[in-house]
């Protein structure tokens, strides 16, 4: 066990060997994967099911659009919001990657390798978000047909899952790599 007299000491916490971490992990992503935006998969595949069966005005695509309505405004990001959070999220990652890959800090590199996919999961979200808030507004203004809304919503909320899909696999199995490599070449955590 490392001394925990400072925050270096703190940071040389073992990550990768326990199974904590790996629920953990497994557990974030799970949990992130329920939803698009707020929106349950569950209201997304019933809206995904009404457009093939060509009912576009069915319930199931109402309550889809019933919930961005609810749960986009909470996505939006301005300009100046989205470079603050740009800058200090970066900063952080940045720092952690050093501490963990220059100084070679086992807890700092499991946070990087945690931390930069949901990152870039944060980022495709508002970029979905700034995406469908037009086809909404369209819709609620009877500018753009429900049916063609609902059509445009579900496209992209579908190929979001899919990008998510792939960042969370691809998460998972550089994390485990590198978590393999790392009790490898340290079987005693130091």
């Amino acid at each position: 066990m490392p001394p925990f007299d400072s925050l270096i000491g703190v940071l040389a916490s073992r990550s990768f060997s326990t199974i904590w971490f790996w629920l953990a992990l497994i557990g974030m992503w799970s949990a992130a994967g329920r939803n698009v935006l707020g929106v349950p998969v569950e209201v997304l595949a019933r809206a995904r099911t009404a457009l093939r069966r060509d009912a576009p005005d069915a319930p199931e695509a109402i309550a889809l659009m019933d919930w961005l309505s609810l749960n986009l405004p909470r996505w939006r990001l301005g300009p100046r919001e989205g470079a603050v959070f740009l800058g200090l999220t970066s900063f952080g990652l940045t720092s952690l990657a050093v501490l963990g890959f220059g100084f070679g800090l086992e807890l700092a590199q499991a946070l990087t390798l945690v931390g930069v996919p949901f990152w870039l999961l944060f980022w495709l979200r508002v970029r979905l978000a700034r995406r469908l808030a037009p086809i909404l507004a369209d819709a609620q203004q009877g500018v753009l047909p429900l049916p063609d809304a609902v059509a445009g919503t579900v496209r992209h909320m579908v190929r979001h899952r899919m990008l998510h899909m792939l960042l969370s696999v691809a998460a998972v199995l550089v994390t485990l790599l590198w978590g393999m490599l790392w009790m490898l070449i340290r079987p005693f955590g130091f």
